[in-house]
């Protein structure tokens, strides 16, 4: 997929803060991208030394400021360890660290050096990692004491290097910190084109493994028209940015973390398992935090907990990766003080849609409009993303097959359903495949269901998504047992336990229904229609 984006110094990006509406952006926007982009350099080493990058939570409302100074310093020297270790120009790096300074340190040393980061959530279980690993071919894995033992498995089966955060890390893994201390802090960045490889998300579908979107450089610069837009002509004065999102997903690394820097503004740190809206809530007013992307789950549990922000705390509420639903939309404008602008996109075209409650009215319940720069319609009902397109991915990592049906006449299909009005709004209608959409998580059932028949009690199972208030949708797994198997509500909880240690917290089934057969296709496809026909008759 060859770059043909249009660049103009006088019509990129810059005119987002000065076009005075939606038409005159569509009408005067042309792409500014540049042969050569290095997303660590652009959002590291061009900002002053002293000015804030992190905000790190160290608990009791206290956060200790890092500045991008530390940030390069850090970087350039993880960066030549990287290197002393066998990292090359496209080779794989995988991340498995939370929210916080390693992780930030650790992508942006990869992007430098001309790596291809795989950040992986630390929720995945063993079945997860290997898959992701393996595939990747990442040669090198940094996380932390926490996850060690984890990872150290997969790592050893695979050949891979260890790079572990902490105190005493056991031989032979290498210490981040101690290669950090050891290293030179003169890097020559790698002079990389916009269009280079830059990191691999893993992102499931519905048949077969999850299969890895492969991103360049540019697709940094193909998500500022949403990120801008979407919190109302971002960066003003004052502006700080924290979301709960998972950094290994491309809404927490490239809507949030990367794309704060891009402006050279701060990004919290502050992570906790589980969401907490209490805790959420005192985040953001001791961190001073005036721009969040809060995905809809947490939107939901902090109107469940009625919690409250002093009018003025935010200026402006970005959410995306389900519907919102009007109910959420209106709680969230009376208590928190902003309209929420809600956002649509994908892992392989992410930010395209959106609202900007500054220049046009939302409409709860839409995705909002095609941002600029990005060419949006709806074929036969599919939303669809014209290429090329710097928010788009290279392709899918080692499956040309599905690249060619996911990019099928010059048009990625997302898979979703939608339709747009006569005023350019879009509007979901739910997903032409199977994919579960579960508290802003895209969740591909087969790999659950490759899970769940490791169990040995289960023959067969199949997952879907079915309705739930907080979540959105919440896995629900039907279940054939093995002969001579009882089905059991201590057999269903040990069910359970298995898929979010194989996996993930946000995978496991949290109900599961025994039956004695699936509806097949004559080809031996599950019928998930079928079943999810069946679930909606159950609850009536």
């Amino acid at each position: 997929m060859g770059s043909s984006y249009t660049m103009s110094e006088e019509n990129g990006l810059s005119a987002l803060l000065k076009k005075p509406s939606y038409d005159a952006l569509r009408a005067g926007f042309r792409w500014e991208v540049p042969t050569y982009f290095n997303i660590g350099v652009a959002c590291v080493d061009r900002w002053p030394a002293d000015a804030p990058a992190l905000l790190i939570e160290t608990g009791g409302g206290r956060f200790d400021e890092v500045t991008f100074g530390t940030v390069k310093h850090l970087s350039d020297r993880l960066g030549n360890a990287l290197l002393a270790h066998g990292a090359r120009r496209g080779s794989r790096v995988a991340v498995v660290l939370p929210q916080g300074l390693a992780a930030a340190v650790a992508h942006t040393a990869v992007f430098k050096i001309g790596s291809v980061a795989v950040p992986l959530s630390v929720l995945f279980g063993h079945e997860a990692l290997q898959h992701r690993l393996s595939d990747s071919g990442a040669g090198i894995v940094m996380t932390d004491r926490a996850r060690l033992e984890r990872i150290e498995p997969v790592a050893r089966e695979l050949g891979a290097t260890m790079i572990v955060t902490g105190d005493a890390v056991p031989s032979p893994h290498l210490g981040f910190e101690e290669l950090i201390a050891d290293a030179s802090d003169v890097l020559v960045p790698a002079k990389t084109e916009a269009d280079a490889p830059a990191l691999i998300i893993y992102t499931s579908g519905t048949t077969g493994s999850p299969k890895g979107a492969l991103h360049a450089h540019r697709v940094l610069l193909g998500h500022q028209p949403g990120f801008q837009l979407s919190h109302d002509r971002f960066p003003q004065a004052g502006d700080r940015f924290w979301t709960p999102a998972d950094w290994a997903w491309i809404g927490g690394l490239m809507n949030g973390l990367f794309s704060s820097w891009c402006h050279g503004r701060p990004i919290a740190a502050a992570v906790r398992a589980g969401f907490d809206p209490e805790w959420a809530v005192g985040v953001m007013d001791s961190a001073g935090i005036r721009n969040v992307f809060l995905p809809p789950t947490a939107l939901r549990l902090m109107r469940a907990a009625d919690v409250r922000l002093p009018e003025g705390r935010l200026r402006t509420v970005m959410s995306g990766g389900e519907v919102l639903g009007k109910d959420t939309h209106a709680w969230a404008r009376e208590a928190l003080g902003v309209s929420v602008n809600e956002i649509y996109g994908q892992t392989e075209a992410n930010y395209v849609i959106g609202n900007c409650g500054e220049l046009w009215p939302t409409r709860p319940g839409s995705m909002g409009r095609a941002y600029p720069g990005h060419d949006v319609d709806v074929d036969d009902g599919e939303i669809v993303v014209r290429l090329p397109d710097p928010v788009a991915f290279l392709g899918y990592w080692n499956d040309p097959a599905a690249t060619s049906a996911k990019t099928a006449g010059g048009w990625i299909r997302t898979g979703d359903r939608g339709r747009r009005d006569d005023d350019g709004y879009f509007w979901f209608d739910g997903r032409v495949d199977d994919v579960i959409s579960s508290a802003g998580y895209r969740i591909g059932p087969e790999e659950i269901e490759q899970c769940l028949t490791g169990h040995p009690a289960v023959t067969l199972a199949a997952a879907i998504g079915v309705p739930d208030e907080t979540r959105g949708e919440i896995i629900k797994a039907f279940v054939v047992l093995r002969d001579g198997r009882t089905p059991t509500d201590a057999l269903a909880g040990e069910i359970q336990s298995h898929v979010r240690k194989q996996l993930a917290a946000y995978e496991y089934p949290r109900q599961i229904e025994f039956v004695h057969s699936l509806p097949m296709t004559v080809t031996g496809k599950v019928r998930r229609a079928e079943l999810r026909r069946m679930d909606a008759e159950q609850r009536g």
